[in-house]
């Protein structure tokens, strides 16, 4: 379980710095409500692609009439794997544990992202190979 969220304004990128602000870690809101979230570039993640084509709307009475759109599980399973720290390989043990994401559509979206070399393809594979058993 994690107290951030990574969020991404879509419209106006511009405002991820008055998420940081407003929302952000040891603001007043994360002191108040323990948890916060991070305002982000959309190069933060990597992504494969068609991944806008896939984000996944929410959208309920929580939101008070707002729509968050979030990854699909399986590109934010790819972006995990690329980042590779501790706490990411821990989410997506997981995510395969419970089922909630699958290690082939994994490995054919991690197929269809741009890498920054070979190397990082091979340990991203190699890591998908090593969690999902």
């Amino acid at each position: 379980m994690s107290v951030e969220a990574d969020v991404f304004p879509r419209d106006r990128p511009a405002d991820s710095i008055l998420i940081d602000g407003a929302i952000g870690e040891r603001s007043i809101f994360h002191e108040t409500y323990g948890y916060y979230a991070h305002g982000v570039a959309e190069a933060t993640a990597t992504l494969p692609t068609g991944w806008r084509d896939r984000l996944v709307p929410i959208h309920n009475e929580n939101t008070r009439g707002a729509t968050g759109w979030c990854l699909e599980v399986h590109d934010l399973a790819v972006s995990k794997l690329t980042a590779g720290r501790e706490k990411d390989l821990t989410f997506l043990a997981a995510l395969f544990r419970h089922g909630l994401a699958k290690p082939d559509l994994v490995k054919e979206r991690l197929e269809q992202t741009t890498l920054s070399s070979n190397e990082v393809r091979t340990l991203a594979n190699d890591r998908l190979l090593s969690l999902s058993g």
